[in-house]
């Protein structure tokens, strides 16, 4: 009942619920476009190091979140995501020209432009919605977004598929530029009022390290990116042994489609239960016991035992979304309206970098070491994770935090 209450009380908020919607429809196109661009270049090329080079310059840009997210605090944060829905709307039409591999520059220039202002944009919307939306519903609105997200990672793949199968690379882009533009008419009906931001002080260096240093010097929010980002680095490791785990099941690769099914049932479920529980518990409790779960999960991955697969699937995509709503809800929460930007891109980069980092050691290592041995040190240092973060100091803070804004509008 709490659940579905929170979850209405968000939808009925004008801002969170429209906000809500740009993400649906923008994240319906990505997670198309993430999909079909590799296969177009496997189809144009035959190469399959070409083929992952599309993820390579999508996530790049990440890298500079830091100095990214500045931008999202030097502009009114609304009519910065129309101007970038649209330039991304305009950009991936150009993608109709690739019609061979001599055109792939391209494809990768543009995948890379998208990467950075996906960037960009995250830390802008992170920054609208803490300004504009009740700081009571900040949990239940960042779980509702990851409960889109991954719903759109089930439903967007294989749209993507089926209209690449009849219209090709070009059907995709065009549809992923629809996605931008219903994105924008969105923003656009927002009605939230935003100071300009003040004139800059200082050169783009320094405010950047003005946000860096924000995040580092707070002592609620040190622990908790920290803690996000060996959760990611595990993570990444853990999702390279995913074929080796099928294959120890006796399943053919196509397999993995199945538990990756069902890990994001997990994770819409965690979505819809995250702002009660953020309420109750507080920002660090809420990622330790997410990562503790975590922590189970990957070393029962082990276990060649279907049931157990599926219920580690389960329990990783629970336990894994905790932690990222957590940091980020944190983040939103301890942090000035001015500096939001820049702290939620620097935020990301230390949260997200590892787990590409975890991927590509997990790729060289399971060519050297048995995975069971692999995913029960992963279990380990995830639960070392947990309990440091648990132990460094009581809650009260956090949920302090999180109760306050409730007690003045409550559930």
């Amino acid at each position: 009942m709490t659940t579905r209450w929170t979850a209405v009380r968000v939808l009925r908020d004008r801002t969170a619920g429209r906000c809500l919607a740009a993400v649906v429809v923008s994240g319906f196109g990505t997670s198309a476009l993430w999909l079909a661009s590799g296969v177009w270049v496997k189809d144009l090329t035959g190469s399959d190091g070409l083929a992952a080079l599309c993820m390579l310059a999508m996530w790049a840009p990440t890298l500079a979140g830091p100095l990214l997210g500045t931008l999202a605090d030097r502009h009114r944060r609304r009519p910065l995501l129309v101007a970038l829905s649209l330039f991304m709307a305009v950009l991936l039409l150009t993608l109709c020209a690739v019609d061979g591999s001599e055109e792939l520059w391209l494809l990768y220039a543009v995948l890379f432009v998208y990467g950075a202002a996906g960037t960009v944009h995250d830390a802008a919307e992170s920054a609208l919605v803490a300004g504009a939306v009740d700081r009571s519903l900040l949990g239940d609105f960042n779980g509702l977004r990851m409960t889109a997200n991954e719903g759109m990672k089930l439903l967007a793949p294989l749209a993507g598929a089926g209209l690449y199968t009849a219209y090709g690379g070009p059907g995709v882009a065009v549809l992923d530029a629809a996605s931008f533009l219903a994105a924008a008419l969105v923003y656009l009906s927002l009605r939230v009022r935003e100071e300009r931001p003040a004139p800059a002080r200082e050169g783009g260096r320094s405010a950047t390290v003005e946000g860096v240093r924000h995040l580092w010097g707070d002592a609620g929010l040190r622990p908790l990116v920290l803690a996000g980002g060996v959760t990611m680095l595990c993570a990444g490791v853990s999702g390279a042994l995913t074929y080796a785990v099928v294959e120890d099941l006796g399943h053919s690769p196509a397999y993995a489609g199945v538990l990756y099914a069902v890990q994001g049932a997990g994770s819409v479920t965690v979505g819809l239960l995250s702002g009660p529980a953020l309420r109750r518990l507080g920002a660090r409790r809420f990622a330790a016991y997410g990562i503790s779960l975590l922590a189970v999960a990957v070393a029962l991955r082990a276990v060649p035992y279907d049931p157990a697969a599926w219920a580690c699937a389960a329990a990783v995509g629970v336990g894994l979304p905790a932690a990222l709503i957590a940091v980020l809800t944190g983040v939103q929460q301890r942090t000035p309206g001015p500096l939001l930007g820049r702290v939620t891109a620097t935020a990301g980069t230390l949260v997200h970098t590892p787990n590409v980092i975890g991927l590509a050691a997990g790729a060289v290592l399971v060519e050297l070491l048995g995975h069971r041995a692999q995913l029960v040190a992963l279990g380990v240092v995830l639960g070392v994770t947990a309990a440091v973060l648990l132990g460094q100091s009581p809650a009260s803070a956090d949920r302090t935090a999180a109760r306050s804004a409730s007690d003045a509008s409550p559930a």
